[in-house]
């Protein structure tokens, strides 16, 4: 494994001001937590945080984290996702919310919703019921060349599968009307991998419009929007002869010093390991993969990945949340922090047994500059914010 099981090699930037985090408690009564969204959802130019749990959306006013319920009980069974950001430019957030969540039924389960705001954003919201795919698992908003944000819609089965096998999702993109009570429309990015845990819109490359990052059984993979038509590359996975990758969860990419792109996901399906994708030596073949390196195998159902420089060091860490005890029976989150070129990674304790993390989110909460963290327990059934102390201005 290539890691350091501390902190006492890292960089100098880093080494020189130490990250002391302090945490505190917003919702110590969450059922579950299934998913973070940050964004200002009132106009105050504050970042705010919303949550879905198991019965309840509701969102968190900045600062002092009065929590504010959007809907409850959209479907008789689980909510499972949110996506929340500014979609029509007046500096509030739009949200959307995946529900329905039984991941054993893979014909009947699964819904979505807009959730139309009302003028007093601390009351209740009106859900739209969309149309959807079985599964529905994770959702994004993305934006294409114009500017315009659509939804992105993942689900973790195919229509119809039976352990992971059968016909592929169908991940959809969701346009918006613009007129209020039109039809929304759906387009199919990709309908071929199969248990498609999580993505994330990036702009990858230099046009204006995000790609999409997905973990998938198959791979790793980009979805990029080219010429309006969707093309698949993947990036990482088992080249010929090769048996290490055996499906990936949670995935997000970050950059190390001197801007060079890695990849952070969980690998297998819930599982133990954290792996880094780095990208081929130049001069590569175009479909050649990038460099695979596992950095820790001691989790228990990794679920929650988040990457930024938290500490200020110019270049991005890693934070990965795991929500069963492990074998020294605890749950938590784990601090990585790379070297220069990304192949051995320090490691410390982020959170130390209070967070058994369902997923973890990243956003500067309190306008200095630097990023806070926020995290939702599962089995602990708390919600969490960490700050890093910093130098007075």
């Amino acid at each position: 494994m290539a890691f350091v099981p501390s902190l006492l090699s890292l960089s100098a930037a880093f080494a020189a001001a130490p990250a002391q985090f302090t945490s505190v408690t917003v919702d110590p009564h969450v059922g579950i937590g299934y998913g973070l969204a940050l964004s200002d959802v009132d106009g105050d130019h504050r970042v705010d945080i919303l949550l879905v749990d198991k019965d309840v959306v509701a969102w968190y006013h900045n600062p002092g984290w009065e929590k504010h319920v959007l809907a409850e009980k959209l479907t008789a069974i689980d909510h499972v996702c949110i996506a929340a950001r500014d979609v029509d430019g007046d500096g509030k957030c739009e949200v959307a919310v995946g529900a329905g969540w039984n991941p054993s039924d893979t014909v009947g389960s699964g819904s979505v919703h807009f959730l139309s705001a009302p003028a007093d954003r601390t009351q209740r919201w009106q859900p739209v019921e969309l149309p959807h795919e079985p599964t529905v698992h994770r959702m994004r908003w993305v934006k294409d060349g114009a500017g315009r944000l659509d939804l992105v819609v993942s689900p973790l089965h195919g229509r119809g599968n039976k352990n992971g096998e059968g016909a592929g999702i169908r991940l959809l993109l969701y346009r918006r009307p613009p007129a209020g009570k039109d039809p929304w429309t759906t387009e199919l990015i990709d309908g071929d991998l199969h248990v498609t845990h999580n993505l994330e819109p990036i702009n990858w490359d230099a046009d204006p419009e995000d790609e999409i990052l997905l973990a998938a059984k198959e791979g790793v993979f980009l979805l990029d929007r080219a010429g309006g038509a969707w093309k698949r590359i993947r990036l990482g996975g088992n080249g010929p002869g090769e048996t290490a990758f055996q499906g990936a969860s949670e995935v997000r990419t970050g950059r190390l010093e001197g801007g060079r792109r890695f990849i952070a996901t969980v690998e297998p399906f819930h599982g133990n390991k954290v792996v880094i994708y780095t990208p081929p030596a130049e001069g590569a073949a175009a479909d050649a993969l990038w460099k695979r390196f596992e950095i820790d195998d001691s989790l228990a159902e990794g679920h929650a990945v988040a990457v930024g420089d938290i500490l200020g060091a110019g270049s991005d860490q890693l934070l990965v949340g795991w929500r069963k005890k492990d074998a020294a029976g605890k749950v938590g989150i784990r601090l990585y922090v790379p070297s220069a070129d990304g192949k051995t990674w320090s490691r410390a304790a982020f959170d130390d047994n209070e967070m058994a993390c369902e997923d973890i989110a990243l956003a500067d909460l309190d306008g200095d500059g630097g990023l806070e963290v926020v995290a939702a327990g599962r089995d602990s059934h708390n919600l969490k914010v960490y700050s890093r102390a910093r130098a007075a201005k």
